[in-house]
Formats: structure tokens, sequence, C-alpha cells
């Protein structure tokens, strides 16, 4: 742990002293959270419920809703269709919320050990007693706490506005009890952590395997896929993600996490590496 820690502490030397490391970590998830409150509030005042009529006639509209409305029904008063718009739309901020540890990801991890590369800073690294498993997992470490941190905070901050925003039987009937309430708190306390680790992982590996920055980045486009496609078949009413789906899908991303750094470890190619970048 001493090892990883000391990795942790040279890694968030470099991403916090950087100024625009710290614009991007903070501006990048304020922009996916102010789209979807823009989404949600101007719903209601710009669209109004003969558009949104028109929009949730699409059959895949139609079936998101009612299974949102079977997951989350909790005997209150007949909400109107801006109001389930609007629950529609919350009931994706948690699987959204996915998206900032991954784009994060795909700037950091995929310039970790570019970075190390062209900063002639990776071989006395290497020359140390630290195990291979222990860098990589220190280097993911590193980017995924700051970046699951910024996501609870943006989180907390997306509640609030939404509470500014609906009408407060909403609130109280849809988002502070019931099973959207657990949706959520699955998604940020489990979920958020698995996915940011898994992203930066991967962004390491692309980092790691590539010739240059470019194409680091290029192969760790595929980082976010998996997540479009959560929030693609729930908001096609395909597949309704309740807690305990969620609780699974969790357990399934923490394996994933563990053999991900393992086949990570392999592709390092400690011994080579540096000979095969010079």
């Amino acid at each position: 742990m001493k090892r990883i820690s000391n990795v942790i502490k040279k890694e968030w030397e470099v991403i916090f002293t950087s100024v625009n490391n710290a614009l991007f970590v903070t501006l990048l998830p304020l922009l996916i959270v102010a789209q979807l409150l823009a989404v949600m509030y101007f719903a209601g005042r710009i669209l109004g419920e003969n558009a949104l009529n028109d929009i949730m006639a699409n059959p895949l509209i139609q079936k998101a809703i009612a299974n949102m409305e079977t997951m989350f029904s909790t005997g209150s008063d007949p909400i109107t269709s801006v109001e389930k718009f609007q629950l529609l739309i919350i009931s994706q901020f948690p699987f959204y919320m996915l998206l900032i540890p991954t784009m994060v990801a795909m700037s950091f991890a995929t310039f970790s050990i570019m970075e190390e590369k062209q900063t002639k800073t990776l071989e006395p690294l290497l020359a140390t007693p630290i195990r291979t498993w222990e860098l990589l997992l220190g280097k993911a470490l590193s980017g995924a706490i700051p970046a699951v941190i910024v996501t609870w905070f943006y989180a907390v901050l997306s509640l609030i506005s939404v509470r500014l925003i609906l009408p407060g039987k909403i609130i109280s009937s849809y988002l502070l009890s019931g099973t959207l309430a657990y949706v959520w708190l699955v998604s940020l306390l489990l979920m958020v952590p698995a996915v940011g680790l898994l992203s930066f992982l991967l962004g390491i590996i692309s980092s790691s395997r590539a010739s240059d920055a470019k194409s680091a980045q290029n192969i760790a486009l595929f980082i976010i896929f998996p997540v479009f496609a959560l929030i693609g078949v729930q908001v096609s009413g395909l597949v309704m993600f309740t807690p305990l789906l969620l609780i699974l899908l969790a357990v399934v991303t923490g394996i994933l996490d563990v053999l991900i750094l393992r086949l990570a470890v392999k592709l390092f190619q400690r011994e080579s590496i540096l000979v095969r970048w010079k």
C-alpha cells in the first residue's frame, strides 16, 4: 500500500499543478450536468404539453415511460406529460454521471504512460522495487479517486438543482423516496467507483500500448461506448435498471476491474517496454 500511495502522490503532484487539468475536471462535468438540467427545465417551459405528447408518442419513449411508471410507482397523484418527461430525464441522471469518470479517463489515463515516456521519468521508476501491478493500480487510482469525488459533487449539485426546478410532489414521491432514490444511491456508491477504475485501467492500457498520445486517445474512445449503451437500453425501454440489477452490474464491473488489471500487467511488458520505446 505504501508503494501504491507513493505513486498516487506522485501522479497528483502532476495532475493538480496543471491549470488545464483543473479546468478540464471542473468544466467537463459541469457541461454534462448543465445539458441535462437545461433539457429538463426547458421541456416544460418551451415545448409544452402538446409538443411533448408528440415526442412521447414514439413507441420506444412510450415503453420507457411505461417501465418507469411501473418501477417508480408510489401511489402519488397522477402527473402531467411534462412531469413524466422530466422524470424520465431524471431517471437517466445516474447513468449520465458515469460519463464523468470515463471522459476524464480518456484525457488523463491515456497520457499517463505517454507522459512518463516523453519526460523520461519512467526508467528510474521501473528501476525501483515497485511491482508492475502496484504501479498500474496506483496510476489508475490517482485518476479514478478525483474523478469519483467530482462525480459525487456534481451529483449533489444536480439533486439541488432538480429540487429547484421540479414540483414538490415529484421530489417527495419519486426522487427522495422509492426505487429511484435507491437507483441513485447504488449508482453513485457502487457503479461510479467501479466504472471509474475500469475506465482508467483501460486508458492506461491504451497509453502503454500506443506509440503516441493521439493513438492512445483513439483507442480510449472505446471506453465510453459501454456507458452510452447503458443509457441507450434504458431510454429505449429495453431494460429498466432496478437497484438489484445495478448491484449485480456493479459486481460484474468490479470483477472486470480485477481481470483488466491482470491484463494490463501482462500487456505492460516491463522488461521490454523501455527497449521498445527507445
